[in-house]
Protein backbone atom coordinates (compact mmCIF):
# COMPACT_ATOMS: atom_id res chain seq x y z
CA UNK A 1 0.00 0.00 0.00
CA UNK A 2 1.40 3.61 -0.99
CA UNK A 3 -0.27 4.96 2.02
CA UNK A 4 2.30 3.19 4.17
CA UNK A 5 5.09 5.03 3.20
CA UNK A 6 3.54 8.23 4.71
CA UNK A 7 4.66 9.53 7.71
CA UNK A 8 2.15 11.35 9.33
CA UNK A 9 4.06 12.27 12.11
CA UNK A 10 6.22 14.09 9.28
CA UNK A 11 3.20 15.90 7.80
CA UNK A 12 1.80 17.21 11.22
CA UNK A 13 3.60 20.58 10.46
CA UNK A 14 2.84 20.91 6.86
CA UNK A 15 -0.77 19.62 7.18
CA UNK A 16 -0.71 22.61 10.35
CA UNK A 17 0.30 25.69 7.32
CA UNK A 18 -2.28 24.49 5.04
CA UNK A 19 -5.27 25.02 7.12
CA UNK A 20 -6.58 27.22 4.81
CA UNK A 21 -6.15 25.03 1.76
CA UNK A 22 -6.55 21.73 2.64
CA UNK A 23 -8.02 19.73 0.03
CA UNK A 24 -9.42 23.00 -1.62
CA UNK A 25 -7.94 22.15 -4.58
CA UNK A 26 -9.53 18.78 -5.13
CA UNK A 27 -12.95 20.56 -4.60
CA UNK A 28 -13.26 20.98 -8.62
CA UNK A 29 -16.55 21.47 -10.36
CA UNK A 30 -19.29 19.39 -8.60
CA UNK A 31 -20.74 20.70 -12.44
CA UNK A 32 -21.68 17.90 -15.41
CA UNK A 33 -18.37 15.82 -15.83
CA UNK A 34 -19.47 15.26 -19.51
CA UNK A 35 -18.75 18.90 -21.15
CA UNK A 36 -17.79 22.32 -19.98
CA UNK A 37 -17.89 24.09 -16.19
CA UNK A 38 -20.73 26.72 -16.20
CA UNK A 39 -19.55 29.69 -16.79
CA UNK A 40 -19.15 30.85 -12.94
CA UNK A 41 -17.60 27.77 -11.72
CA UNK A 42 -13.60 28.42 -11.29
CA UNK A 43 -11.62 25.07 -10.75
CA UNK A 44 -8.27 26.15 -8.60
CA UNK A 45 -5.32 24.05 -8.51
CA UNK A 46 -2.74 24.77 -6.17
CA UNK A 47 1.20 24.17 -6.96
CA UNK A 48 3.97 23.67 -4.39
CA UNK A 49 7.52 23.59 -5.07
CA UNK A 50 10.61 24.18 -3.66
CA UNK A 51 12.57 26.17 -5.64
CA UNK A 52 12.80 30.43 -5.65
CA UNK A 53 10.64 32.51 -7.75
CA UNK A 54 13.33 33.67 -9.51
CA UNK A 55 14.20 30.20 -10.49
CA UNK A 56 13.21 28.90 -14.62
CA UNK A 57 11.02 26.47 -12.94
CA UNK A 58 8.26 28.58 -11.58
CA UNK A 59 9.20 31.19 -14.62
CA UNK A 60 7.77 28.41 -16.72
CA UNK A 61 5.03 27.33 -13.98
CA UNK A 62 4.28 31.21 -14.17
CA UNK A 63 3.93 30.16 -17.95
CA UNK A 64 1.67 27.26 -17.46
CA UNK A 65 -0.55 29.57 -15.49
CA UNK A 66 -1.15 31.92 -18.07
CA UNK A 67 -1.97 29.60 -20.30
CA UNK A 68 -4.14 27.15 -18.49
CA UNK A 69 -5.91 30.35 -18.25
CA UNK A 70 -6.19 31.28 -21.75
CA UNK A 71 -7.17 27.72 -22.77
CA UNK A 72 -9.66 27.38 -20.34
CA UNK A 73 -11.54 30.69 -20.85
CA UNK A 74 -10.75 32.14 -17.05
CA UNK A 75 -12.97 28.62 -15.99
CA UNK A 76 -9.26 27.18 -14.42
CA UNK A 77 -6.60 28.55 -12.27
CA UNK A 78 -3.22 27.82 -10.87
CA UNK A 79 -1.96 29.50 -7.52
CA UNK A 80 1.56 28.97 -6.83
CA UNK A 81 3.31 28.91 -3.62
CA UNK A 82 7.36 29.24 -4.34
CA UNK A 83 10.14 28.58 -1.79
CA UNK A 84 9.20 25.55 -0.28
CA UNK A 85 6.36 27.32 1.81
CA UNK A 86 3.97 23.73 1.91
CA UNK A 87 6.82 21.50 2.63
CA UNK A 88 9.79 19.83 1.47
CA UNK A 89 9.71 17.45 -2.23
CA UNK A 90 9.27 14.42 -0.49
CA UNK A 91 6.33 16.29 1.99
CA UNK A 92 5.24 17.26 -1.53
CA UNK A 93 4.84 13.75 -2.87
CA UNK A 94 2.95 12.81 0.55
CA UNK A 95 0.48 15.70 0.46
CA UNK A 96 -0.59 14.79 -3.42
CA UNK A 97 -0.68 11.05 -2.55
CA UNK A 98 -3.40 12.26 0.08
CA UNK A 99 -4.91 14.89 -2.01
CA UNK A 100 -4.35 17.61 -0.16
CA UNK A 101 -2.32 19.33 -2.84
CA UNK A 102 -3.22 19.88 -6.51
CA UNK A 103 0.51 19.59 -8.17
CA UNK A 104 4.12 19.95 -7.92
CA UNK A 105 7.29 19.98 -9.04
CA UNK A 106 9.90 17.56 -8.13
CA UNK A 107 13.27 16.11 -8.82
CA UNK A 108 13.52 12.40 -10.23
CA UNK A 109 15.53 11.96 -7.38
CA UNK A 110 13.42 11.60 -4.27
CA UNK A 111 10.93 9.75 -6.18
CA UNK A 112 12.89 6.67 -6.47
CA UNK A 113 11.40 5.74 -2.71
CA UNK A 114 7.90 5.68 -4.05
CA UNK A 115 8.62 4.37 -8.25
CA UNK A 116 11.32 2.26 -8.29
CA UNK A 117 12.18 2.83 -12.40
CA UNK A 118 12.89 6.34 -11.44
CA UNK A 119 16.54 4.96 -10.22
CA UNK A 120 17.09 5.06 -13.73
CA UNK A 121 17.83 9.05 -13.73
CA UNK A 122 20.14 9.17 -10.77
CA UNK A 123 22.41 6.21 -12.88
CA UNK A 124 25.55 8.49 -13.46
CA UNK A 125 27.05 8.84 -17.53
CA UNK A 126 24.12 7.27 -18.69
CA UNK A 127 23.55 10.06 -21.29
CA UNK A 128 26.32 11.26 -23.88
CA UNK A 129 25.03 14.71 -24.18
CA UNK A 130 21.89 17.46 -23.82
CA UNK A 131 20.10 16.01 -26.82
CA UNK A 132 20.39 12.24 -26.02
CA UNK A 133 18.59 13.46 -22.57
CA UNK A 134 15.98 15.28 -23.79
CA UNK A 135 15.36 12.79 -26.59
CA UNK A 136 14.80 9.87 -23.89
CA UNK A 137 12.58 12.35 -21.71
CA UNK A 138 10.34 12.32 -24.86
CA UNK A 139 10.27 9.12 -26.10
CA UNK A 140 8.71 5.99 -25.52
CA UNK A 141 10.76 5.54 -22.66
CA UNK A 142 10.42 8.71 -21.27
CA UNK A 143 6.46 7.85 -21.31
CA UNK A 144 6.93 5.04 -19.74
CA UNK A 145 8.92 6.65 -16.92
CA UNK A 146 6.29 8.30 -16.42
CA UNK A 147 3.52 6.16 -16.60
CA UNK A 148 4.94 4.26 -13.80
CA UNK A 149 4.23 6.60 -11.02
CA UNK A 150 0.56 5.74 -11.88
CA UNK A 151 0.24 2.91 -8.58
CA UNK A 152 1.58 5.79 -6.45
CA UNK A 153 -1.55 7.61 -6.83
CA UNK A 154 0.35 10.50 -8.32
CA UNK A 155 0.23 11.45 -12.62
CA UNK A 156 2.86 12.51 -14.25
CA UNK A 157 2.29 15.43 -16.86
CA UNK A 158 6.01 15.79 -18.28
CA UNK A 159 9.25 17.12 -17.77
CA UNK A 160 11.48 20.07 -17.01
CA UNK A 161 15.13 19.95 -18.06
CA UNK A 162 17.14 20.51 -15.06
CA UNK A 163 20.90 20.39 -16.59
CA UNK A 164 23.66 17.93 -15.37
CA UNK A 165 24.92 17.51 -11.70
CA UNK A 166 28.05 18.49 -10.77
CA UNK A 167 29.88 18.93 -7.34
CA UNK A 168 30.90 22.09 -5.51
CA UNK A 169 33.02 22.02 -2.79
CA UNK A 170 33.84 24.59 0.13
CA UNK A 171 37.64 23.97 0.57
CA UNK A 172 39.43 21.02 -1.34
CA UNK A 173 39.03 21.02 -5.10
CA UNK A 174 37.96 18.47 -6.74
CA UNK A 175 39.36 16.88 -10.04
CA UNK A 176 39.50 13.17 -9.68
CA UNK A 177 37.19 10.94 -7.85
CA UNK A 178 39.82 10.25 -5.08
CA UNK A 179 39.18 13.62 -4.27
CA UNK A 180 35.60 12.79 -2.85
CA UNK A 181 37.94 10.86 -0.03
CA UNK A 182 36.11 11.50 3.03
CA UNK A 183 34.40 14.77 1.88
CA UNK A 184 30.60 14.85 3.32
CA UNK A 185 28.64 15.28 -0.11
CA UNK A 186 25.02 16.68 0.49
CA UNK A 187 22.36 13.96 -1.71
CA UNK A 188 18.63 14.23 -2.22
CA UNK A 189 16.88 11.12 -0.69
CA UNK A 190 17.74 8.47 -3.27
CA UNK A 191 19.66 5.29 -2.51
CA UNK A 192 21.05 5.30 -5.65
CA UNK A 193 22.71 8.77 -5.73
CA UNK A 194 24.01 7.67 -2.80
CA UNK A 195 25.68 4.74 -3.86
CA UNK A 196 26.52 6.87 -6.79
CA UNK A 197 29.10 9.16 -3.80
CA UNK A 198 30.01 6.13 -2.11
CA UNK A 199 31.76 4.49 -4.93
CA UNK A 200 33.44 7.76 -5.43
CA UNK A 201 35.07 7.78 -1.96
CA UNK A 202 32.74 10.54 -0.47
CA UNK A 203 30.27 10.27 2.43
CA UNK A 204 26.78 10.50 1.51
CA UNK A 205 24.90 13.26 3.28
CA UNK A 206 21.04 13.83 2.77
CA UNK A 207 20.15 17.66 3.80
CA UNK A 208 17.18 19.63 2.63
CA UNK A 209 17.58 21.68 -0.13
CA UNK A 210 16.25 24.61 2.37
CA UNK A 211 18.97 23.40 5.15
CA UNK A 212 21.97 23.17 2.78
CA UNK A 213 23.56 26.95 2.73
CA UNK A 214 23.92 26.70 6.26
CA UNK A 215 25.07 22.51 6.42
CA UNK A 216 27.87 24.21 4.01
CA UNK A 217 28.40 27.07 5.86
CA UNK A 218 28.73 25.30 9.36
CA UNK A 219 31.02 22.34 8.22
CA UNK A 220 28.33 19.94 8.54
CA UNK A 221 28.77 18.98 4.82
CA UNK A 222 31.73 19.88 3.05
CA UNK A 223 29.91 20.12 -0.21
CA UNK A 224 26.65 19.54 -2.47
CA UNK A 225 26.01 18.41 -6.03
CA UNK A 226 23.73 20.45 -8.21
CA UNK A 227 23.19 22.37 -11.49
CA UNK A 228 24.58 25.62 -12.33
CA UNK A 229 21.25 27.47 -11.78
CA UNK A 230 20.58 25.75 -8.57
CA UNK A 231 24.05 26.16 -7.46
CA UNK A 232 23.62 30.69 -7.99
CA UNK A 233 20.31 30.99 -7.68
CA UNK A 234 20.92 29.20 -3.63
CA UNK A 235 23.87 31.40 -3.02
CA UNK A 236 25.72 28.52 -2.55
CA UNK A 237 28.75 29.59 -4.20
CA UNK A 238 29.29 32.31 -1.46
CA UNK A 239 30.42 29.35 1.02
CA UNK A 240 30.97 26.47 -1.58
CA UNK A 241 33.66 28.25 -3.96
CA UNK A 242 34.95 25.34 -5.92
CA UNK A 243 32.48 24.37 -9.07
CA UNK A 244 33.83 20.84 -10.70
CA UNK A 245 32.08 20.26 -13.96
CA UNK A 246 32.16 16.55 -14.03
CA UNK A 247 28.54 16.06 -14.89
CA UNK A 248 27.78 13.22 -13.36
CA UNK A 249 24.19 12.63 -13.53
CA UNK A 250 21.43 14.55 -15.70
CA UNK A 251 17.97 14.10 -13.58
CA UNK A 252 15.00 16.01 -14.78
CA UNK A 253 12.11 17.52 -12.92
CA UNK A 254 9.28 15.73 -12.87
CA UNK A 255 5.66 18.07 -13.04
CA UNK A 256 3.15 15.35 -10.75
CA UNK A 257 -0.63 15.99 -10.24
CA UNK A 258 -2.32 14.09 -7.73
CA UNK A 259 -4.46 11.50 -9.05
CA UNK A 260 -7.59 12.71 -7.31
CA UNK A 261 -7.53 15.74 -8.41
CA UNK A 262 -6.63 14.30 -11.98
CA UNK A 263 -9.35 12.25 -11.69
CA UNK A 264 -11.97 15.20 -11.30
CA UNK A 265 -11.14 16.89 -13.59
CA UNK A 266 -13.49 16.85 -16.91
CA UNK A 267 -11.07 15.03 -20.19
CA UNK A 268 -12.32 19.14 -21.47
CA UNK A 269 -10.53 20.21 -18.54
CA UNK A 270 -7.16 17.42 -18.55
CA UNK A 271 -6.55 18.32 -22.11
CA UNK A 272 -6.53 22.12 -20.94
CA UNK A 273 -3.99 21.35 -18.52
CA UNK A 274 -2.09 19.31 -20.30
CA UNK A 275 -1.83 21.76 -23.02
CA UNK A 276 -0.54 24.67 -20.75
CA UNK A 277 1.88 21.81 -19.09
CA UNK A 278 3.14 20.65 -22.80
CA UNK A 279 4.00 24.87 -23.42
CA UNK A 280 5.74 25.60 -20.22
CA UNK A 281 7.98 22.38 -20.91
CA UNK A 282 8.98 23.86 -24.08
CA UNK A 283 9.74 27.34 -23.06
CA UNK A 284 11.44 25.95 -19.75
CA UNK A 285 13.99 24.20 -21.65
CA UNK A 286 14.58 26.94 -24.10
CA UNK A 287 15.24 28.92 -21.37
CA UNK A 288 17.22 26.70 -19.40
CA UNK A 289 20.46 26.36 -21.35
CA UNK A 290 20.20 30.65 -21.36
CA UNK A 291 19.60 30.61 -17.23
CA UNK A 292 22.81 27.77 -16.56
CA UNK A 293 24.74 29.81 -19.25
CA UNK A 294 24.27 32.90 -17.57
CA UNK A 295 24.51 31.25 -13.68
CA UNK A 296 28.43 30.36 -14.71
CA UNK A 297 28.70 33.54 -15.23
CA UNK A 298 28.10 34.95 -12.84
CA UNK A 299 29.50 32.32 -10.31
CA UNK A 300 32.91 33.26 -11.97
CA UNK A 301 32.53 36.60 -11.69
CA UNK A 302 32.04 36.25 -7.69
CA UNK A 303 35.41 34.16 -7.53
CA UNK A 304 34.21 30.98 -8.23
CA UNK A 305 36.99 28.41 -9.31
CA UNK A 306 35.56 26.22 -12.15
CA UNK A 307 37.12 22.96 -12.75
CA UNK A 308 36.51 20.99 -15.69
CA UNK A 309 38.06 17.72 -15.06
CA UNK A 310 38.49 14.45 -16.76
CA UNK A 311 35.59 12.31 -16.95
CA UNK A 312 36.66 9.60 -18.02
CA UNK A 313 37.40 9.24 -14.56
CA UNK A 314 34.38 9.34 -12.63
CA UNK A 315 32.45 7.01 -15.03
CA UNK A 316 35.24 4.61 -14.69
CA UNK A 317 34.59 4.69 -11.57
CA UNK A 318 31.00 4.39 -11.07
CA UNK A 319 30.67 2.04 -13.88
CA UNK A 320 29.81 -0.47 -12.55
CA UNK A 321 26.52 0.73 -10.47
CA UNK A 322 24.56 0.42 -13.95
CA UNK A 323 25.98 -3.21 -14.69
CA UNK A 324 24.26 -4.20 -11.15
CA UNK A 325 20.68 -3.73 -12.93
CA UNK A 326 21.76 -6.21 -15.37
CA UNK A 327 18.52 -8.98 -15.55
CA UNK A 328 15.78 -6.36 -14.34
CA UNK A 329 13.37 -3.74 -16.00
CA UNK A 330 16.12 -0.56 -15.07
CA UNK A 331 18.57 -2.59 -16.67
CA UNK A 332 16.30 -3.26 -19.69
CA UNK A 333 15.73 1.00 -19.72
CA UNK A 334 19.67 1.26 -19.24
CA UNK A 335 19.64 -1.03 -22.72
CA UNK A 336 17.21 1.16 -24.36
CA UNK A 337 18.34 4.56 -23.62
CA UNK A 338 22.22 3.75 -24.78
CA UNK A 339 20.79 2.57 -28.17
CA UNK A 340 18.66 5.76 -29.09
Amino acid sequence: MIFSQISLLSLRPVLAGLSVVFLSLSLVSCGDRSGDLPSDDVVVIRVGHTLAPSHTVHKAMLVMAEALQRESQGSMRIDLYPSGQLGNERELIELLQIGSLGMTKVSASPLEAFVPTMKIFNLPYLFRDRDHFLDTLDSEYGRHILESIEPARLRGLGYYDAGSRSFYTTSRQVTEPDDLTGLKIRVQESQTAMRMISSMGGSPTPVSWGELYTALQQGVVDGAENNPPSFYLSHHYEVAPFYTLDEHTAVPDVILISHYVWNNLTPTQQGWLQSAVDESVEYQRVQWQADTDYALEKVIAAGVTILRPDKSLFEQKTADLLLQFEGTEVGALITNIKGL
